[in-house]
């Protein structure tokens, strides 16, 4: 598998922001599971998919690679579970659209967990930029108060505060590989998955289901983003994972005929523009 580390990284992450904008539209697609049958299944062939590569990658050195996460590795995927959990019941409780626009928030979210924790300087532009998307959250959450999926969006809220402390601990520990900590993430959201299903047995094409969520939408997006950002500026990044937002919506849109409330558009567009106004703040900075 060391092939993949040889594909530009912009091409990498591209390919992760496509592959994770299939998880609501496989979502949709489910006869009958749970979700924490979802969330379990989901989990097992995601660890399945990430062991093998890891196996593939490092060898007979995977857990001595897992072992040199560490603590930071081990918290790190505790966060990255519990982004899973909260991924899996917001994409039930509320649409695609909203979903996928409030967790790309995540990029304007970082500057304000790296102030509270590293004291890091907020710039003016990046000050707007958080206002800004703070206005489109907010447009989002009071129109679910009306239809009933409050819960849905405030759950999806805790993906991008999630994934910002993630992206904290790599920067406080730089030389922590992330991919182990992303084998946590899976065997922690397993673990959870097992003790909240009510029921292990699913339908045939449910199993079948849980494999695509599994392996190509979130191993193998987690994987290619992983790598690819390694070599890619972090503007660039910011920019390409806006992949997921843009093609979520549209394909539950294609295939389920599922349209957003103008207030979700609204502030998913505003939202948009507050992660394009800060990703280019940091080049900027650089």
């Amino acid at each position: 598998m060391h092939f993949i580390y040889k594909i530009p990284g912009p091409i990498l992450v591209l390919l992760g922001g496509f592959s994770l904008s299939w998880g609501g539209l496989i979502i949709r697609t489910f006869e009958g599971a749970s979700i924490w049958q979802i969330l379990f299944y989901r989990s097992i062939f995601f660890l399945w998919a990430l062991i093998t590569f890891l196996l593939l990658t490092y060898g007979k050195k995977t857990i001595k690679k897992i072992k040199e996460a560490g603590l930071p590795g081990l918290i790190g995927g505790i966060f990255l579970s519990g982004s899973f959990v909260a991924y899996m019941y917001s994409m039930t409780e509320t649409t695609v659209a909203n979903v996928v626009f409030i967790i790309s928030t995540q990029t304007v979210f970082l500057p304000i967990v790296a102030y509270i924790f590293l004291k890091e300087r907020i710039s003016p532009r990046g000050l707007v930029a958080i206002v800004l998307a703070m206005i489109g959250v907010t447009l989002m959450i009071g129109d679910s108060i009306g239809t009933g999926s409050l819960s849905g969006n405030l759950a999806a809220l805790v993906i991008p505060i999630n994934f910002s402390i993630l992206i904290l601990i790599i920067r406080k520990y730089p030389k922590v590989d992330m991919i182990p900590a992303i084998f946590y993430a899976g065997f922690f959201s397993c673990l959870y998955g097992l003790i909240l299903l009510e029921n292990i047995f699913i339908s045939t094409k449910d199993i079948w289901l849980s494999f695509l969520l599994g392996v190509p939408q979130l191993a193998f997006g987690f994987i290619f983003i992983t790598i690819g950002s390694r070599t890619t500026p972090a503007v660039m990044v910011g920019l390409l994972m806006l992949m997921e937002t843009i093609f979520a919506p549209i394909w539950v849109w294609l295939f389920y005929n599922e349209i957003p409330p103008s207030s979700v558009l609204i502030g998913g567009i505003i939202i948009i523009s507050a992660v394009v106004m800060k990703t280019l703040d940091y080049k900027k900075l650089q």
